[in-house]
């Protein structure tokens, strides 16, 4: 079911980039999906960990900027700590899919120091997310991160526990 849904989202959305984009600044969704992004980051900035409980009870499905394989995310998976964060999401479009469906694209550029891991000096990625709304709440249900020319992507390839 859910490759069939991301079939229809990708192909609904590429129909309705050009009309959703013109209103991006008046549309409800929108504007909450960027503030989400925005203090997420914001948050593990100020606190030097990821933050909790924003996944989709039934995980989400991700590639990650790493080039490694898809990764299935559990709604629990430990909030990962850093010695230093300083990545800033940039150029955030959402495209409202219905009132509890969104998918946002935009940049991440930085750096950072996951604890026990080597830098990443020049973090530079394309994101896609898709949120869902869950209980009331939007939540990550899928996601792909892949590195702009000449930025790094995480090193991590999969999820250890």
């Amino acid at each position: 079911m859910f490759r069939a849904f991301s079939a229809n989202l990708v192909v609904f959305s590429l129909l309705a980039i050009p009309g959703q984009l013109s209103g991006q600044d008046q549309d409800p969704v929108v504007q909450e999906i960027r503030q989400i992004i925005t203090a997420e980051y914001d948050y593990t900035k100020e606190n030097l960990r990821d933050v909790t409980g924003n996944y989709h009870s039934s995980g989400s499905l991700e590639f990650w900027s790493s080039g490694g394989l898809v990764q299935n995310v559990s709604p629990d998976e430990p909030a990962r700590t850093y010695l230093s964060f300083s990545l800033v999401p940039k150029h955030i479009w959402v495209i409202s899919l219905s009132e509890d469906v969104a998918m946002a694209q935009f940049y991440v550029e930085g750096s950072y120091q996951e604890t026990g891991e080597s830098p990443v000096t020049h973090y530079f990625t394309r994101a896609t997310r898709v949120f869902v709304k869950e209980n009331g709440e939007w939540k990550t249900r899928a996601a792909h991160w892949s590195p702009v020319q000449g930025g790094s992507g995480t090193k991590q390839t999969a999820i250890v526990g």
